[in-house]
């Protein structure tokens, strides 16, 4: 396996199998080391980045969105290189604007979807997104509402497609259902938390996406580092975060398998649990959220991994998924 370009799901747009997360932009990296990191992944042959109008943490919402609009202003073809995605939903709330319930909540109005399409566009120095991601299902307001803001942002040329992220498999269904009545396109991409330790979307997000031809996005492949050899890490002192010492404890003997078996085959178990997800056909590619350069050359080695059938076989037992497609995972 190789870093390549392949269809985001049934879609024509062609991204990398490995998308570049951009969260730690900001407050955990620099914006020097933030531009070579983009860079770099340029070079590596990675164009899909994602970010969010929220991220910034720290150093305030939106400020990783700027970070990004400076990059690409500094010209030499870097915006035209890549399939830039950022979401909607949550809030931006920021010190210099006055209080404002469509802004400082969650949900997507077509109010608020204006409004912080505009602010992103703003930020990131461009005049498209090219996929506008829902972060989180808003059940409370009409599809009619969003999907009619979606589809005038995208008459304006301001968005070419619309994704999704954290759906349910029946809110996927939904959106998608809606979006054919008004004869739209419809979601492209669906961006879900999903792991070795995490498989749950394997019962109905994953057939979901596979119906509707969308591109599965899975974010968090390390499990917060818990898949990245944390008990090493851990044991040696190289991580004293007591979040993840905890988190560690309670699964010590699934991680002393887990990190023997790594060991066995011979590579870094961050590697590992990459290539597991870039083995699976639904996968279009993990978001991978590198801090370092190191991260990201590290994260850019698996996809020259290969896992056999006994390796994969062994992973099963290691961290047991919810045991298929629903409705056969728990019925006869």
């Amino acid at each position: 396996m190789t870093l390549e370009h392949r269809r985001l799901g049934r879609h024509g747009v062609l991204v990398s199998n490995l998308c570049l997360g951009t969260m730690n932009f900001g407050p955990y990296t620099s914006k020097e080391d933030s531009f070579a990191i983009m860079d770099r992944a340029l070079e590596l042959g990675i164009n899909f980045f994602d970010t969010a109008d929220v991220y910034g943490r720290t150093a305030g919402p939106g400020a990783t969105e700027q970070i990004i609009g400076e990059w690409f202003a500094q010209g030499g073809g870097r915006r035209d290189a890549v399939v830039l995605a950022t979401k909607v939903y949550n809030p931006v709330s920021r010190g210099e604007f006055l209080p404002e319930p469509n802004r400082d909540q969650r949900s997507l109005s077509a109010y608020k979807i204006r409004k912080h399409c505009e602010g992103s566009l703003e930020r990131l120095q461009t005049d498209r997104i090219d996929i506008y991601q829902m972060h989180h299902v808003d059940r409370d307001c009409p599809w009619d509402e969003t999907w009619t803001a979606f589809d005038s942002l995208i008459g304006q040329g301001k968005v070419v497609y619309i994704g999704s992220s954290n759906f349910a498999g029946w809110d996927i269904a939904t959106a998608c259902q809606e979006a054919a009545k008004r004869n739209m396109l419809g979601l492209v991409s669906e961006q879900s938390i999903y792991h070795l330790d995490n498989r749950a979307i394997e019962l109905e997000v994953i057939p979901a996406c596979r119906h509707y031809g969308l591109g599965l996005i899975p974010w968090s492949p390390l499990a917060g580092g818990l898949l990245g050899g944390a008990l090493e890490k851990v044991e040696t002192g190289r991580r004293s975060n007591p979040e993840l010492i905890q988190r560690v404890e309670a699964k010590r003997a699934q991680l002393e398998t887990w990190e023997a078996l790594c060991r066995e085959i011979g590579h870094p178990p961050a590697e590992v649990a990459l290539a597991w997800l870039l083995q699976n056909p639904a996968v279009s590619a993990p978001i991978i959220g590198p801090r370092t350069m190191e991260q990201l050359e590290s994260a850019a080695r698996a996809v020259n991994i290969t896992l056999d059938a006994d390796t994969l076989q062994k992973l099963d037992e290691i961290f047991p998924g919810p045991g298929g497609e629903a409705p056969k995972a728990y019925a006869w």
